[in-house]
């Protein structure tokens, strides 16, 4: 589809989404994404789909390279006519519940998933709970109606986001002619390599003196920096080409750490652009284990895991220990990633639509799965008795631990507060994020990525480039009277477990009062 001079009114944009386009607003000009290519997207169809009817330049810039920019005007139906302060976004549809489903005979019709409901705090906010809830309105049939995509009363100022929104593409700008997307493969990649195979060879031999503990650990230590390389290999970070990129990614993720690079970038990218949503971020959604916001004590649904996030007794007990839990839950955080990577690709293997890569990616993956099963797999049999090979296996997995702790650190104690559609991209990743501060001789243990602020507005920046970078970003913040978080690694740590233990008092007040109830109710029945 080649570009075209057509202008399309606010009206005609909304009435082609209620009728099932998915449109998104690119620098002025209307796109309009087809089915074939929303199903094969490599950052998956919910990427497009939270920023239907909205301005997406800066996420689309931010998370495309120039190559995949150049395809863009394939898509380009019009131009939208547009308000001083640029486009006026409607709400996208999924975030009101709707989402389009094929059916039997092959076409898409709209279904209502969730309903949403208005969060006491602020008016902007919206949330999502499952149709079936007491109190919530049911099934609605035929699709969307035009109240569906103006979004809740909003106290942000179009004209304030857009400043920041146009001081962001300047600060873009800057970056690109710093030369800061060069990959610093020598003197990156190249020490993290040395200490690749340092502690690769330092497992091998311990193990081959039977030195079991000594090479568990090393190998925990392993996995822990290969997942720093495999992040910039999913952002395209590394050689920026997809394909290549890809590949090494599976080598290390999948016949190396066990795990599925594909759950991962499906589930990472939702996360960057709906950071730190109730219903949407998947890497806050971890009921009935934790909850970061007393906002999950109405049921969510979740619009990417499809499903409801019960709220009840077993729920709000655990939630009122969660501080206390805290790091065991993270020790075993290893254990999550195969549970979520696993069920993705079972997922996958009778999904229909095919994404960016055909079939071959998930069947390297399934084959990288096995071969590391089989691997460490003879590793455990090897340690002579199941009471050491369960030594080795926890310890490896434990050794990880710190690196589930450091991402939950730039984000639990961060703001879960939903401004709407209007906020613009960088205001809501300064909201949304923080950084840890670490001395540059440490920052080989955070793999760099405790510079979380500065990557979650430029994504694909290679991660060795991130210090500079932040730098520019720190006075892009003080220009734009913006907040910069950041704490140290002791006060990130405190201000997690506030956070955690403020939700437990309110899980174990509710679960008070519930118990009371069950009581009060049995005894009008005797």
């Amino acid at each position: 589809m080649g570009a075209s001079t057509m202008v399309w009114s606010r009206q005609e944009v909304a009435d082609r989404i209620l009728a099932g386009d998915t449109l998104v607003v690119y620098n002025g000009q209307l796109l309009r994404i087809p089915q074939a290519w929303l199903n094969a997207h490599p950052g998956g169809s919910l990427a497009i789909l939270h920023f239907v009817g909205r301005d997406a330049t800066d996420e689309i810039d931010a998370y495309h390279s120039q190559d995949a920019m150049r395809k863009i005007n394939m898509f380009c139906v019009g131009t939208v006519e547009t308000s001083p302060y640029g486009w006026a976004p409607f709400l996208p549809p999924v975030m009101s519940g709707w989402i389009r489903k094929q059916a039997s005979d092959g076409s898409f019709t709209w279904h209502h998933e969730a309903t949403a409901i208005p969060a006491s705090n602020l008016s902007s906010e919206t949330l999502l709970v499952p149709n079936h809830t007491p109190g919530t309105k049911q099934h609605q049939s035929g699709g969307p109606s035009l109240s569906h995509l103006i979004p809740p009363p909003s106290n942000l100022s179009l004209e304030v986001q857009a400043q920041h929104s146009a001081a962001y593409k300047q600060l873009h700008e800057r970056i690109i002619k710093a030369g800061l997307y060069q990959t610093r493969y020598l003197s990156g990649y190249g020490p993290e390599i040395a200490r690749y195979l340092f502690l690769a060879f330092s497992s091998a031999y311990a193990y081959s003196n039977n030195w079991l503990i000594t090479s568990a650990v090393c190998l925990g230590f392993l996995w822990h920096q290969l997942v720093f390389t495999v992040h910039d290999l999913g952002h395209m970070g590394v050689t920026h080409d997809w394909n290549i990129d890809r590949l090494l990614a599976i080598f290390l993720a999948d016949f190396i750490g066990g795990l599925s690079v594909g759950w991962w970038v499906d589930n990472h990218n939702v996360h960057h652009l709906v950071t730190n949503h109730p219903s949407h971020d998947p890497d806050i959604e971890h009921l009935p284990f934790l909850a970061i916001s007393t906002a999950f004590f109405n049921s969510l649904w979740s619009t990417y895991y499809k499903r409801a996030m019960t709220f009840d007794r077993f729920s709000a007990f655990l939630l009122s220990l969660q501080h206390k839990l805290f790091y065991i839950l993270m020790a075993f955080g290893r254990f999550n990633l195969y549970a979520n990577a696993y069920g993705f690709l079972l997922r996958k293997a009778f999904d229909h639509r095919k994404a960016k890569g055909g079939r071959w990616s998930w069947w390297l993956e399934v084959t990288g799965v096995a071969f590391f099963w089989c691997w460490f797999g003879a590793l455990l049999r090897g340690c002579g008795s199941w009471k050491m090979a369960l030594a080795y296996l926890l310890t490896s997995h434990l050794v990880t631990s710190p690196l589930h702790v450091q991402i939950v650190l730039s984000h639990f104690a961060m703001s879960t507060d939903d401004l709407g559609p209007t906020e613009s991209f960088p205001h809501r990743q300064l909201r949304t994020t923080t950084d840890v501060i670490c001395p540059p001789y440490l920052a080989f243990l955070h793999g760099g990525l405790h510079l979380q602020v500065t990557h979650h507005l430029f994504p694909r920046l290679p991660r060795h480039n991130l210090r500079e970078a932040s730098v520019l970003v720190k006075q892009f913040a003080r220009e734009q009277g913006l907040s910069y978080a950041e704490f140290g690694f002791i006060g990130g740590n405190r201000a997690v477990l506030g956070v955690l233990k403020a939700v437990a008092e309110q899980a174990r007040i509710l679960g008070t009062v519930a118990e009371n109830g069950i009581q009060g109710a049995m005894k009008k029945v005797h």
